[in-house]
């Protein structure tokens, strides 16, 4: 059954991606946690259009993604996991928790740097928050983060099965959790103790730097809990909350040539060695 759900892994992936695409569109639609001005055509375009060239850019530039080395891995004794004799079960489950654990150290680490701050802040300069939102990424970063991915999936010896279902969920959730979407108060309250909610991660795309640089989870929560980064709340309100980056807040700076070269723009300001907290940028 293992070896039937890893040879049907590009199938399986897209159509988790397109069905939880799809029902988050409808959700915000019926029921939106803030009133959006800019135009979906202008956002959604770009942003998918950007998927696109994520998609192509990796598969040009690596001949293995995470699964296959996961395989790899177990087929030639490396790492942790495939050095330990331990059931497949723990394996699993340990290597999605420290899978999702390096997922926020390097979320974290494209804040301090400066440098990795000018890739990632493209994420950030999105001037509303919703489902394509969680698809907005530099290919730059997205190369740099699948370097991170393999290595840690190499040292780990992380299962293939590990590695497939941590994929599938982080994707989902971070679809999931950038969506402008209204849940209950008492469901979220309750649910972002075990996952990051749209209201927990929102939070992390105000234009307040002190805020911008809390919640960094993408799945669960955890981290930002016992790490010391999580807020719950923006100081504004969900509703008055301004999102995005002051340094790009016009409707071009939402076009995919302009998002591309933005590294390029400016300085880096606004990422977690800024100090300024929540003065202008």
């Amino acid at each position: 059954m293992t070896e039937s759900i890893l040879a049907q892994e590009a199938t399986l992936r897209l159509t988790v991606f397109i069905a939880v695409l799809v029902a988050m569109a409808l959700w915000e639609v019926a029921a939106p946690r803030r009133r959006q001005d800019i135009p979906r055509v202008i956002r959604w375009t770009n942003n998918l259009a950007l998927v696109v060239v994520d998609t192509v850019i990796l598969r040009l530039t690596f001949p293995i993604l995470a699964v296959g080395l996961a395989l790899m891995a177990k087929e030639r004794g490396w790492g942790l996991f495939n050095a330990l004799d331990i059931p497949l079960w723990l394996a699993v489950l340990l290597s999605i928790l420290l899978l999702d654990l390096a997922i926020y150290l390097q979320h974290v680490l494209f804040h301090a740097v400066p440098g990795l701050w000018r890739l990632h802040r493209m994420h950030h300069a999105d001037l509303e928050f919703d489902v394509t939102t969680g698809l907005r990424f530099h290919p730059v970063e997205i190369v740099l983060s699948m370097v991170i991915k393999l290595a840690v999936v190499a040292a780990l010896g992380a299962p293939a099965v590990a590695v497939l279902l941590f994929e599938v969920l982080l994707n989902a959730t971070a679809l999931f959790n950038h969506a402008n979407i209204r849940l209950p108060t008492g469901v979220d309250r309750v649910l972002r103790w075990v996952m990051v909610t749209p209201d927990m991660h929102r939070v992390h795309h105000s234009v307040i730097p002190a805020e911008t640089n809390s919640n960094f989870g993408f799945n669960l929560p955890w981290w930002d809990r016992l790490l010391g980064t999580y807020r719950a709340q923006p100081k504004a309100g969900h509703e008055g909350m301004t999102i995005g980056i002051e340094q790009f807040r016009t409707p071009r700076d939402l076009w995919l040539d302009r998002m591309l070269v933005q590294p390029l723009r400016g300085e880096a300001n606004c990422g977690a060695l800024d100090n300024r907290s929540d003065k202008s940028l």
